[in-house]
């Protein structure tokens, strides 16, 4: 019988050999699942024409080109022109600037006012607390948009900043009652007892201890403030109660809807409709996307 060659064998036992499971990267598309990529894209992308809006214009936004009223899209006015002659393509990437200035400037007033009432009132004793909610309450039942057509009336022409200004402050009561409940949850913290305890002043304690624990729950809130303060701005200027037609928006545009419809220039209304109602939407996806993140986050705990 012919010997085994006993050098190609080897002796294994039960640790011979530890496996190790590879572990499979993530995929692009599988990061990317649940994302609001494309509403993140197209906010981008107006956002950056508005900034650019003088390289992008090919004409005058104020410009009145009284040869070419009512002028359907054509190779010289891509988007058509107004009953003023007005170019809307130009006006379009113009007018972009001053309604998400106005979300922006808009948004700032709701969070100045409406952060620091709802921290007083979630540190405040009891009956202190029942009287500022009871304003808010009170503030809150009557309609925003009567509030609003109220201070506009009182105010007289407008401008961005007044009417931003109004927005907002009629805006913030929201945010004050979610701001109140988070501080009323974590106001028995040590680190805030301690702070109170040392004396630390009060916008020390809000912006250090009490801020940087409830800003990811009130940031629905405040990037939803930018959408409904354009629309508020473009329901404003529809009503012929917002900026004037020479200041150029995109509600002060669709101010004249009613002559659009009559002479049947479809342009003049679908066109800046289309970019308003495609930023509003991209803002309130980008708002739900961190809002369902939130829960999610609370959900886990």
């Amino acid at each position: 019988m012919a010997e085994v060659d006993k050098s190609a064998f080897g002796v294994v036992g039960a640790n011979y050999k530890t496996h190790l499971p590879q572990r499979q990267k993530p995929k692009l598309q599988n990061k990317l699942r649940g994302k609001p990529i494309v509403a993140a894209v197209l906010l981008l992308a107006i956002t950056a024409g508005c900034i650019f809006a003088s390289i992008l214009a090919n004409h005058d936004p104020s410009g009145f080109y009284l040869q070419s009223l009512n002028q359907p899209p054509n190779a010289e006015f891509y988007f058509g022109t107004d009953s003023l002659g007005r170019d809307i393509y130009s006006m379009i990437w113009y007018g972009g600037r001053v309604s998400l200035s106005i979300g922006l400037m808009s948004m700032c007033i709701i969070c100045a006012i409406g952060i620091p009432y709802g921290c007083i009132s979630g540190l405040a004793t009891t009956k202190v607390d029942a009287v500022l909610m009871r304003i808010v309450e009170t503030a809150s039942s009557i309609p925003n948009l009567l509030m609003v057509l109220l201070l506009v009336s009182v105010t007289g022409k407008q401008n961005a900043f007044t009417l931003s200004a109004i927005i907002g402050i009629t805006g913030w009561f929201p945010l004050a009652r979610i701001v109140r409940s988070e501080v009323r949850q974590i106001r028995s913290s040590e680190y805030v007892l301690a702070a109170r305890c040392m004396g630390v002043r009060f916008p020390q304690i809000m912006t250090r201890h009490l801020i940087p624990n409830f800003v990811s729950s009130i940031l629905f809130v405040v990037i939803s403030s930018i959408s409904s303060s354009i629309s508020m701005e473009s329901t404003l200027s529809f009503l012929g109660l917002g900026l004037p037609v020479d200041v150029i928006s995109w509600g002060s545009m669709l101010s004249l809807a009613n002559r659009a419809l009559l002479l049947g220039t479809w342009w003049v209304i679908l066109i800046p409709g289309i970019f308003l109602i495609v930023t509003l939407n991209c803002i309130t996806s980008l708002g739900n996307y961190y809002r369902k993140g939130i829960n999610q986050k609370h959900s886990n705990l």
